[in-house]
């Protein structure tokens, strides 16, 4: 264990774990970082956190472009414009997250669970569908399902925005459990480390995880302008998405599997390859 005593969520790796598999370096880049968004704010990418709402009031959130709900109406399922905001905290903790990394990006919110943090799936297919079909750059997906009967459809979906150009960013369950989307190849996999920096990552040489990120111990934003401080992979997953929207900034167009390369070169093991380092912590801030 680190050096506190909090228990990582499944699918994750304690920070000195991360740090000691150095991979290689898959682009000749001295500093892969500074190349990949060294001076960007994440202006002009699109970001649409799928989750419980986003309170736009919170002052570590700051300005949402939309927010709808997804509604059943009489059995219909119907996307409508979101007069209640965050129901629960969960979304304004990531909308809070990827703020803190791409100051300048434009944030958007599709409300799929209710005020326990629950949803059926039906919600989530429609809520996400809808996302897709705005072709946002980036979809943050801090949940998942272990229903298989969605996971056909979810799938489905997965791949719609792969080739439309949109990347989801989806966290692993904490749990040891099958859950989806995450485990698709299709999506940006995400668990946690228990480091400091939410700019240090790992890329992750042991699938279906593809990366890890801060997730352990984080002060974050939640209802009426609150905080509080928790642990999990939801948290993690929107470091990843906050990051890419850096590099989408800076490299307009990329597209998934393209985005992954580049998340991949500048990942802190693949950084300390690049630089002869024995690690690498952090990185180039904006």
């Amino acid at each position: 264990m680190a050096e506190h005593e909090v228990e990582l969520p499944a699918w994750s790796l304690e920070r000195d774990v991360a740090r000691s598999e150095v991979l290689s370096a898959v682009w000749p880049l001295e500093d892969p970082r500074g190349w990949a968004w060294g001076g960007s704010s994440g202006a002009g990418v699109s970001v649409c956190v799928v989750d419980s709402g986003i309170d736009s009031n919170h002052p570590l959130v700051g300005a949402v472009e939309e927010s709808v709900a997804v509604t059943d109406t009489d059995g219909t399922l119907e996307v409508a414009a979101d007069a209640e905001g965050d129901l629960f905290g969960h979304g304004t903790a990531c909308a809070g997250i990827i703020r803190s990394l791409a100051p300048d990006c434009e944030l958007y919110s599709v409300r799929v669970l209710g005020g326990e943090l629950t949803g059926t799936g039906d919600v989530l297919l429609r809520g996400l569908r809808w996302a897709i079909d705005q072709r946002f750059d980036l979809i943050n997906l801090s949940l998942s399902t272990t229903k298989q009967h969605v996971a056909g459809q979810l799938r489905e979906l997965a791949d719609l925005a792969y080739f439309r150009n949109v990347s989801i960013v989806a966290s692993a369950h904490n749990m040891p459990v099958e859950s989806y989307p995450w485990r698709f190849s299709s999506v940006l996999s995400v668990g946690s480390h228990d480091g400091r920096d939410p700019y240090e990552y790992y890329a992750n040489s042991s699938p279906p995880v593809e990366f890890v990120a801060r997730g352990v111990d984080l002060e974050l934003a939640w209802t009426e302008g609150s905080t509080i401080v928790a642990t999990g992979n939801s948290f993690a997953a929107p470091h990843i998405t906050g990051i890419a929207a850096l590099i989408l900034a800076k490299h307009p167009g990329l597209r998934p599997y393209e985005l992954k390369a580049v998340l991949r070169a500048a990942c802190s093991n693949g950084m300390a390859a690049a630089s002869g380092a024995d690690a690498a912590i952090g990185g180039e801030r904006p």
